[in-house]
């Protein structure tokens, strides 16, 4: 199984500029194709890294979470990753391998290797390979409930969580829940969606759920908001609350992508 990852480099002079990408009031498109080197940024405590910040909290706009995808250069990393004791994160590793030391347990991750990490918890990555390691890294502040304790940290891998498929699809469409959504203690989702070739999310879904979705595999046309969008493999899509969306898969593989949404809470009565 291969997951994607922002290509980065340059395209030479002969490349027209025109792409997918697109902003609009209800949703963004960041194709793979603009995810190159000159838009990464660097973070205070990492060491031979390098972030493509592919969402943030949005006035207005998406408001609840942020989204990177982290590229540790061999020996890169961090022994101070996050700097808001309120953040909870998961991490989905797509390239290469590293080492996850969370509240003293340590683990090796790989390709398809996902961790929850709690607000306040202890936790350190570097690469451990020869070459660079690619991890999507999904950060939002926690919101406690009285008498509900956080969740506790895990460690798990995309080949360990079984896809459930949605009623009447025989399988079309099938969702890793790699949180028990039955769990309250959890505000946030992050999840692998798939997608056989030709199926489709029948009815535009429309509702409070902000969403970022990156494609790490196949091919689909995507629905957002009134515009049919063409998106592949390394292609992010940010939505705000209430952007209508639906997709139907196309190509030969199957369309997969992990979806980030927030979830299991009240909505707050003021801006």
């Amino acid at each position: 199984m291969t997951y994607a990852f922002p290509p980065g480099g340059l395209p030479d002079q002969t490349v027209s500029p025109e792409s997918t990408a697109v902003f609009t009031d209800a949703y963004a498109v960041i194709p793979a194709s603009v995810q190159r080197d000159i838009v990464t940024s660097l973070l205070p405590g990492w060491v031979n890294t390098r972030v493509w910040v592919l969402a943030r909290p949005l006035t207005g706009f998406a408001e609840t979470f942020a989204q990177y995808a982290v590229e540790l250069a061999p020996k890169g990393g961090s022994d101070t990753p996050e700097p808001d004791a309120q953040a909870q994160a998961v991490l989905f590793v797509a390239t290469g391998r590293a080492r996850l030391t969370l509240d003293g347990q340590g683990y090796d991750l790989v390709a398809g290797s996902y961790a929850y990490i709690p607000p306040a918890a202890k936790w350190t990555l570097w690469n451990t390979g020869d070459t660079p390691c690619g991890l999507h890294w999904v950060r939002k502040r926690y919101v406690p409930v009285d008498g509900m304790d956080a969740p506790e940290a895990f460690v798990t891998h995309d080949n360990e969580v079984a896809p459930i498929a949605m009623p009447d699809t025989d399988g079309a469409w099938a969702t890793q829940r790699f949180a028990d959504p039955n769990d309250l203690r959890h505000d946030m989702h992050v999840n692998i969606v798939t997608f056989q070739p030709g199926g489709r999310i029948p009815f535009a879904e429309t509702h409070v759920m902000e969403h970022g979705l990156y494609v790490i595999q196949g091919t689909a046309d995507y629905l957002l908001n009134r515009d049919w969008v063409p998106v592949e493999a390394g292609d992010f899509m940010w939505l705000r609350a209430f952007c209508p969306q639906a997709c139907i898969a196309t190509g030969q593989e199957p369309f997969r992508y992990l979806l980030y949404k927030d979830v299991n809470r009240h909505m707050p009565l003021s801006l």
